[in-house]
């Protein structure tokens, strides 16, 4: 093979040796869609300047395959799930790091791509790519890409998210259509295709949360259901305020597409993965207006009031289904679906 066109259409391990050719690759396929204040010095550290106050700080791993899927890429997931977790606890994401792990052989193409998906992830969420890395491992050894990330966050005042201050009769609301992430992305690993095409949810929700911190209801608690999916959240909150949550099943928002598709692979729509919900839990007289400010938000037009808090022992979740009798809902026990963000 040539290896000048080699070098102009994928990943050599040269690319990640720290010499020109990481010189070109950054000044080439990084810099020109992520170039900020913050990142084009190109230092070993981002100098943030951020008011004194309480910050968040948050990392993740991202392992996904495919490494592109309908709806979006691990470059969107990347900096939507960083995003997420700051927003969840109440702060107002301000800065990522971007470390990535490239697999020799991948085509630059395809990193143009993903970056380029990074890039408009970053505007949609108003979050800068303030430092990062590049590495690239022999092929076969780095499934194409991972990408791991980190991010810091200003602390909203005023804000009291707090799983101790839940109480009996605190609504859970999930602010859209659940499964939709894990089970696209299942699709496209196994190579299906159906008539309505089932994309991923995965989007920043700093806006959508901005607007229920914002609203003046008493919002208790938030959580992006990702790993473990809606399950794995209510059996946490369970477990975490000694009360039970009562959900029912008519009342939880599934695409008729995701149902059919989990049923066709054999899972259950309330452990599988998100990326682009929230489940909340607000007091009671804020329900209806909690439901009403996510609805008037893009990413939460389909939310819903699907139960409530409990006082019951053992503390349950509980599924009232909609043939009328009850189901216990468990967090998945191992990894359903790896490899999924």
């Amino acid at each position: 093979m040539d290896t000048h066109t080699n070098l102009d259409e994928q990943i050599v391990l040269a690319h990640g040796g720290g010499g020109e050719l990481t010189r070109r690759l950054i000044a080439d396929h990084f810099l020109p869609k992520l170039g900020n204040a913050l990142l084009e010095p190109l230092t070993d550290s981002a100098v943030l300047d951020i008011p004194a106050g309480r910050l968040a700080f948050t990392t993740d791993a991202h392992v996904i395959q495919p490494l592109e899927f309908p709806g979006g890429d691990i470059g969107r997931l990347s900096i939507c799930g960083t995003v997420n977790d700051l927003a969840v606890v109440g702060a107002v994401p301000r800065a990522i790091s971007l470390a990535m792990v490239i697999e020799e052989g991948l085509p630059l193409t395809v990193l143009d791509r993903i970056v380029d998906s990074i890039a408009a992830a970053a505007r949609e969420a108003d979050v800068l790519v303030a430092t990062g890395d590049t590495k690239v491992v022999e092929r076969q050894r780095g499934d194409g890409m991972t990408i791991t990330t980190a991010g810091i966050g200003e602390l909203r005042p005023g804000v009291r998210l707090d799983v101790r201050r839940i109480v009996e009769g605190d609504a859970i609301i999930v602010t859209g259509r659940i499964a939709e992430h894990g089970l696209a992305v299942m699709s496209a690993r196994e190579g299906l295709t159906f008539q309505t095409e089932l994309r991923s949810d995965v989007a920043p929700l700093n806006d959508l949360i901005g607007r229920l911190l914002d609203s003046g209801a008493d919002v208790k608690f938030m959580r992006d259901p990702t790993r473990g999916g809606l399950a794995g959240v209510l059996a946490d909150l369970a477990e975490d305020t000694a009360l039970s949550v009562e959900v029912r099943e008519e009342a939880i928002p599934v695409s008729t597409v995701a149902r059919h598709t989990a049923e066709l692979l054999g899972l259950d729509v309330l452990t599988v993965p998100n990326e682009g919900k929230i489940v909340v839990v607000v007091d009671q007289a804020d329900a209806d207006h909690t439901l009403a400010v996510c609805r008037g938000h893009p990413l939460g037009r389909h939310a819903a009031i699907i139960g409530s808090m409990k006082r019951s022992q053992p503390p349950l979740v509980e599924l009232l289904t909609v043939s009328g009798g009850r189901r216990l809902v468990q967090r998945p026990y191992g990894e359903e679906l790896p490899r999924i963000c």
